[in-house]
């Protein structure tokens, strides 16, 4: 990976854990580290974090989108579904994506936030 870490701002963090913890669990990602009322990180190296905006600003861009590994498309179809049934607007159903690449397996939701998320299997 090329990146250190990732971190998106979300405007109530609490509910966000709350969301992020059981989303990420379908991929078998835990959350690894927090900052009371601040921020949670999430990953064994913390690659991927939520917190507060700065200056309490608006965090979400159009253009942000992170795809999060998923072991199986089993894992794809519940991250979606989780996402779901926690409040996420869909942003494509579990499926096949021909158009990114052979054996692309993919699901995308916004979280309450606006920020893009996608849970991707290649295999």
């Amino acid at each position: 990976m090329i990146l250190n870490h990732v971190s998106i701002g979300v405007s109530d963090v609490t509910a966000s854990i709350r969301f992020y913890d059981n989303v990420l669990k379908t991929l078998g990602i835990k959350r690894s580290h927090m900052i009371e009322n601040v921020a949670a990180a999430y990953g064994e190296g913390f690659e991927f974090w939520i917190g507060c905006p700065c200056e309490n600003r608006s965090s979400a861009g159009n253009g942000t989108h992170i795809a999060f590994n998923a072991a199986t498309q089993q894992a794809v179809i519940d991250f979606h579904a989780e996402a779901i049934a926690l409040g996420a607007i869909c942003e494509g159903k579990p499926g096949k994506r021909p158009e990114y690449g052979e054996g692309y397996y993919a699901a995308f939701i916004r979280d309450r936030d606006g920020n893009k998320l996608e849970a991707v299997f290649i295999g």
